[in-house]
Protein backbone atom coordinates (compact mmCIF):
# COMPACT_ATOMS: atom_id res chain seq x y z
CA UNK A 1 0.00 0.00 0.00
CA UNK A 2 1.01 3.63 -1.04
CA UNK A 3 -0.14 6.86 0.28
CA UNK A 4 0.13 10.41 -1.51
CA UNK A 5 -0.34 13.60 -0.24
CA UNK A 6 -1.74 15.41 -3.56
CA UNK A 7 -2.07 18.79 -2.18
CA UNK A 8 -3.45 17.86 1.11
CA UNK A 9 -5.89 15.25 -0.74
CA UNK A 10 -4.68 11.25 0.50
CA UNK A 11 -4.54 9.22 -2.41
CA UNK A 12 -3.62 5.60 -0.93
CA UNK A 13 -3.02 3.13 -3.18
CA UNK A 14 -3.79 0.00 -2.28
CA UNK A 15 -4.54 -1.64 -6.13
CA UNK A 16 -3.24 -0.62 -8.94
CA UNK A 17 -4.66 2.87 -10.63
CA UNK A 18 -5.22 4.43 -13.89
CA UNK A 19 -3.93 7.80 -15.06
CA UNK A 20 -5.97 8.60 -17.99
CA UNK A 21 -3.91 10.40 -20.57
CA UNK A 22 -5.20 14.03 -22.18
CA UNK A 23 -2.50 15.49 -25.21
CA UNK A 24 -3.14 19.55 -25.65
CA UNK A 25 -0.21 19.39 -28.30
CA UNK A 26 -1.32 19.10 -32.09
CA UNK A 27 0.99 16.35 -32.10
CA UNK A 28 1.11 13.41 -30.21
CA UNK A 29 2.23 9.72 -31.91
CA UNK A 30 -1.40 8.76 -30.91
CA UNK A 31 -3.93 11.22 -32.19
CA UNK A 32 -6.99 10.37 -30.91
CA UNK A 33 -5.79 11.63 -27.80
CA UNK A 34 -5.19 15.02 -28.97
CA UNK A 35 -7.67 17.31 -26.90
CA UNK A 36 -7.02 20.64 -28.90
CA UNK A 37 -9.82 22.53 -26.96
CA UNK A 38 -10.57 23.06 -23.35
CA UNK A 39 -14.44 21.68 -24.21
CA UNK A 40 -12.82 18.36 -26.22
CA UNK A 41 -11.00 17.91 -22.95
CA UNK A 42 -13.57 18.23 -20.23
CA UNK A 43 -15.71 15.52 -22.77
CA UNK A 44 -12.68 13.53 -22.32
CA UNK A 45 -11.93 14.23 -19.04
CA UNK A 46 -15.40 12.85 -18.25
CA UNK A 47 -15.29 9.94 -20.14
CA UNK A 48 -12.27 8.56 -18.47
CA UNK A 49 -13.64 9.55 -15.18
CA UNK A 50 -16.53 7.75 -15.80
CA UNK A 51 -14.50 4.86 -16.65
CA UNK A 52 -12.84 4.44 -13.41
CA UNK A 53 -9.49 7.22 -13.64
CA UNK A 54 -8.56 7.95 -10.47
CA UNK A 55 -5.97 10.54 -12.09
CA UNK A 56 -5.46 12.97 -15.49
CA UNK A 57 -2.31 13.66 -17.00
CA UNK A 58 -2.34 16.32 -18.54
CA UNK A 59 0.55 17.29 -20.96
CA UNK A 60 1.55 20.08 -23.41
CA UNK A 61 4.19 18.91 -25.62
CA UNK A 62 4.93 15.77 -27.28
CA UNK A 63 7.71 13.91 -26.42
CA UNK A 64 8.03 11.07 -28.55
CA UNK A 65 11.34 10.15 -30.92
CA UNK A 66 12.41 13.10 -32.88
CA UNK A 67 9.96 15.82 -30.93
CA UNK A 68 11.33 19.52 -30.83
CA UNK A 69 10.54 21.20 -27.47
CA UNK A 70 8.03 23.86 -27.43
CA UNK A 71 8.75 27.75 -25.29
CA UNK A 72 7.96 27.66 -22.04
CA UNK A 73 4.72 30.08 -23.03
CA UNK A 74 3.52 28.04 -25.41
CA UNK A 75 3.21 24.76 -23.41
CA UNK A 76 2.19 26.83 -20.49
CA UNK A 77 -0.72 28.31 -22.89
CA UNK A 78 -1.52 24.38 -23.97
CA UNK A 79 -2.44 23.53 -20.27
CA UNK A 80 -3.06 26.22 -17.88
CA UNK A 81 -6.27 26.84 -18.92
CA UNK A 82 -7.39 23.07 -19.29
CA UNK A 83 -6.09 22.72 -16.05
CA UNK A 84 -7.69 25.52 -14.48
CA UNK A 85 -11.03 24.44 -16.20
CA UNK A 86 -10.86 20.55 -15.00
CA UNK A 87 -10.54 21.85 -11.98
CA UNK A 88 -13.86 23.66 -11.61
CA UNK A 89 -15.50 21.15 -13.24
CA UNK A 90 -13.69 17.85 -11.51
CA UNK A 91 -13.26 19.86 -7.92
CA UNK A 92 -11.88 16.43 -6.25
CA UNK A 93 -10.29 15.16 -9.45
CA UNK A 94 -6.56 14.49 -8.90
CA UNK A 95 -4.71 16.00 -11.90
CA UNK A 96 -0.85 15.64 -13.07
CA UNK A 97 1.13 17.89 -15.22
CA UNK A 98 3.37 15.92 -17.64
CA UNK A 99 6.48 18.28 -18.05
CA UNK A 100 9.90 18.54 -17.36
CA UNK A 101 9.89 22.47 -17.09
CA UNK A 102 10.17 23.48 -13.80
CA UNK A 103 8.36 26.69 -14.06
CA UNK A 104 5.34 25.01 -15.79
CA UNK A 105 4.94 22.60 -12.80
CA UNK A 106 4.51 25.44 -10.55
CA UNK A 107 1.69 27.04 -12.51
CA UNK A 108 0.14 24.04 -13.62
CA UNK A 109 -0.33 23.29 -9.53
CA UNK A 110 -1.02 26.81 -8.96
CA UNK A 111 -3.37 25.96 -11.70
CA UNK A 112 -4.83 23.01 -9.68
CA UNK A 113 -2.43 20.14 -10.80
CA UNK A 114 -1.30 17.88 -7.62
CA UNK A 115 1.45 15.70 -9.20
CA UNK A 116 4.65 16.52 -11.45
CA UNK A 117 5.02 14.00 -13.92
CA UNK A 118 8.77 14.43 -15.02
CA UNK A 119 9.96 12.41 -18.21
CA UNK A 120 13.69 13.36 -17.46
CA UNK A 121 14.12 13.05 -13.67
CA UNK A 122 14.93 16.43 -12.98
CA UNK A 123 18.05 15.96 -15.66
CA UNK A 124 16.60 19.06 -17.97
CA UNK A 125 15.77 21.59 -15.71
CA UNK A 126 18.25 21.63 -12.39
CA UNK A 127 14.95 23.67 -10.90
CA UNK A 128 12.70 20.83 -11.18
CA UNK A 129 13.31 19.33 -7.79
CA UNK A 130 13.76 22.08 -5.33
CA UNK A 131 10.49 23.22 -7.04
CA UNK A 132 8.78 20.05 -6.93
CA UNK A 133 9.82 19.73 -2.83
CA UNK A 134 8.63 23.82 -2.51
CA UNK A 135 5.07 22.87 -3.13
CA UNK A 136 4.94 19.53 -1.62
CA UNK A 137 3.45 17.43 -4.12
CA UNK A 138 4.18 14.00 -5.35
CA UNK A 139 6.98 13.03 -8.11
CA UNK A 140 6.88 10.90 -11.06
CA UNK A 141 10.58 10.37 -11.64
CA UNK A 142 11.00 8.89 -15.28
CA UNK A 143 14.28 7.09 -16.73
CA UNK A 144 15.16 8.35 -19.87
CA UNK A 145 18.66 8.11 -21.63
CA UNK A 146 19.33 11.29 -23.88
CA UNK A 147 16.54 13.86 -25.39
CA UNK A 148 13.21 13.01 -27.29
CA UNK A 149 15.52 14.21 -29.80
CA UNK A 150 18.31 12.09 -29.96
CA UNK A 151 17.42 9.26 -27.62
CA UNK A 152 16.56 6.40 -30.31
CA UNK A 153 19.53 6.83 -31.94
CA UNK A 154 21.06 3.73 -30.77
CA UNK A 155 20.78 3.17 -27.13
CA UNK A 156 23.08 1.10 -25.29
CA UNK A 157 23.23 -0.47 -22.02
CA UNK A 158 25.31 -3.15 -20.48
CA UNK A 159 22.14 -4.00 -18.58
CA UNK A 160 19.53 -1.87 -19.18
CA UNK A 161 17.15 -3.19 -15.49
CA UNK A 162 20.97 -2.67 -13.64
CA UNK A 163 21.75 1.11 -15.06
CA UNK A 164 17.87 2.15 -14.51
CA UNK A 165 17.38 0.62 -11.14
CA UNK A 166 20.51 2.84 -10.11
CA UNK A 167 19.37 6.04 -11.68
CA UNK A 168 16.41 5.46 -9.34
CA UNK A 169 18.54 4.85 -6.17
CA UNK A 170 20.36 7.93 -7.12
CA UNK A 171 17.34 10.15 -8.19
CA UNK A 172 15.35 9.31 -5.05
CA UNK A 173 18.56 10.20 -3.32
CA UNK A 174 18.59 13.78 -4.87
CA UNK A 175 14.83 13.85 -4.20
CA UNK A 176 15.03 12.82 -0.66
CA UNK A 177 17.79 16.16 0.17
CA UNK A 178 15.44 18.26 -2.17
CA UNK A 179 12.53 17.42 0.24
CA UNK A 180 10.51 15.71 -1.83
CA UNK A 181 8.52 13.39 0.41
CA UNK A 182 6.25 11.32 -2.06
CA UNK A 183 8.25 9.90 -5.51
CA UNK A 184 6.58 7.37 -7.96
CA UNK A 185 9.20 5.92 -10.30
CA UNK A 186 8.64 5.32 -14.30
CA UNK A 187 11.28 3.02 -16.08
CA UNK A 188 10.72 4.94 -19.46
CA UNK A 189 9.49 2.10 -22.25
CA UNK A 190 10.68 3.54 -25.12
CA UNK A 191 12.65 6.85 -23.86
CA UNK A 192 15.96 5.92 -24.74
CA UNK A 193 15.57 2.20 -25.14
CA UNK A 194 15.62 -0.38 -28.00
CA UNK A 195 12.54 -3.01 -27.93
CA UNK A 196 14.68 -5.77 -26.59
CA UNK A 197 15.56 -3.02 -23.66
CA UNK A 198 11.66 -2.38 -23.22
CA UNK A 199 10.82 -6.36 -22.88
CA UNK A 200 14.06 -6.96 -20.25
CA UNK A 201 12.48 -4.18 -18.28
CA UNK A 202 9.01 -5.63 -18.43
CA UNK A 203 10.31 -8.64 -17.77
CA UNK A 204 12.43 -7.71 -15.02
CA UNK A 205 10.07 -4.90 -13.49
CA UNK A 206 9.31 -6.26 -9.99
CA UNK A 207 13.58 -5.81 -9.43
CA UNK A 208 12.14 -2.23 -8.91
CA UNK A 209 9.86 -3.48 -6.14
CA UNK A 210 13.35 -3.12 -3.73
CA UNK A 211 12.86 0.41 -4.27
CA UNK A 212 9.37 0.51 -1.92
CA UNK A 213 8.11 3.32 -4.38
CA UNK A 214 4.39 3.56 -6.63
CA UNK A 215 5.43 2.26 -10.14
CA UNK A 216 3.72 3.39 -12.65
CA UNK A 217 3.95 2.19 -15.95
CA UNK A 218 3.39 4.29 -19.63
CA UNK A 219 3.47 1.14 -22.19
CA UNK A 220 0.36 2.19 -23.89
CA UNK A 221 -0.06 2.04 -27.73
CA UNK A 222 3.75 2.46 -28.20
CA UNK A 223 5.83 1.70 -30.80
CA UNK A 224 7.02 -1.23 -28.87
CA UNK A 225 3.92 -2.67 -29.29
CA UNK A 226 2.97 -1.56 -33.11
CA UNK A 227 6.03 -2.38 -34.49
CA UNK A 228 6.39 -5.65 -33.17
CA UNK A 229 2.85 -6.02 -34.20
CA UNK A 230 3.14 -5.08 -37.50
CA UNK A 231 -0.03 -2.50 -36.84
CA UNK A 232 -0.34 1.33 -36.16
CA UNK A 233 -0.82 2.89 -32.90
CA UNK A 234 -4.66 2.90 -33.90
CA UNK A 235 -4.89 -1.17 -33.97
CA UNK A 236 -2.40 -1.30 -30.85
CA UNK A 237 -5.28 -1.86 -28.18
CA UNK A 238 -5.18 -5.38 -27.98
CA UNK A 239 -1.24 -5.43 -27.58
CA UNK A 240 -1.55 -2.67 -25.00
CA UNK A 241 -3.86 -4.59 -22.56
CA UNK A 242 -1.58 -7.92 -23.19
CA UNK A 243 1.29 -6.15 -21.91
CA UNK A 244 -0.95 -3.89 -19.25
CA UNK A 245 -1.43 -7.33 -18.01
CA UNK A 246 1.90 -8.52 -17.68
CA UNK A 247 3.34 -5.34 -15.99
CA UNK A 248 0.65 -6.04 -13.25
CA UNK A 249 1.91 -9.53 -12.61
CA UNK A 250 5.30 -7.59 -12.07
CA UNK A 251 4.23 -4.92 -9.77
CA UNK A 252 2.69 -1.95 -11.78
CA UNK A 253 0.57 0.12 -9.53
CA UNK A 254 -0.43 2.72 -11.95
CA UNK A 255 -1.39 2.58 -15.30
CA UNK A 256 -0.79 5.22 -17.40
CA UNK A 257 -3.36 4.87 -20.47
CA UNK A 258 -4.90 5.94 -23.40
CA UNK A 259 -7.87 3.97 -22.72
CA UNK A 260 -9.17 3.38 -19.53
CA UNK A 261 -12.01 1.11 -20.04
CA UNK A 262 -9.72 -1.33 -21.14
CA UNK A 263 -7.13 -1.03 -18.70
CA UNK A 264 -9.96 -1.03 -15.61
CA UNK A 265 -11.48 -4.17 -16.96
CA UNK A 266 -7.41 -5.32 -17.54
CA UNK A 267 -7.09 -4.81 -13.26
CA UNK A 268 -10.43 -6.41 -12.48
CA UNK A 269 -9.08 -9.34 -13.83
CA UNK A 270 -5.99 -9.05 -12.42
CA UNK A 271 -7.65 -8.98 -8.92
CA UNK A 272 -9.28 -11.87 -9.67
CA UNK A 273 -6.70 -13.85 -10.54
CA UNK A 274 -4.58 -12.65 -7.70
CA UNK A 275 -7.12 -13.45 -5.32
Amino acid sequence: MFTLNCKGELLTITKPIVMGIINTSPNSFYTNSQQNSIDSALFKVEQMVQEGAIIIDIGGQSTKPNSLPITVEEELRRTVNVIEAIKKKFSNLIISIDTYNATVASKAVEAGASIVNDISGGTFDKNMMATVANMNVPYVCMHIKGTPQTMQQNPIYDNVTQEVLSFFIDKINQAKQAGIKDVIIDVGFGFGKTIQHNFQLLKELSVFSILEKPILIGVSRKSTIYKTLGVTPEQALNGTTALHTICLLNGANILRVHDVKEAIECIKLFEMYSQ
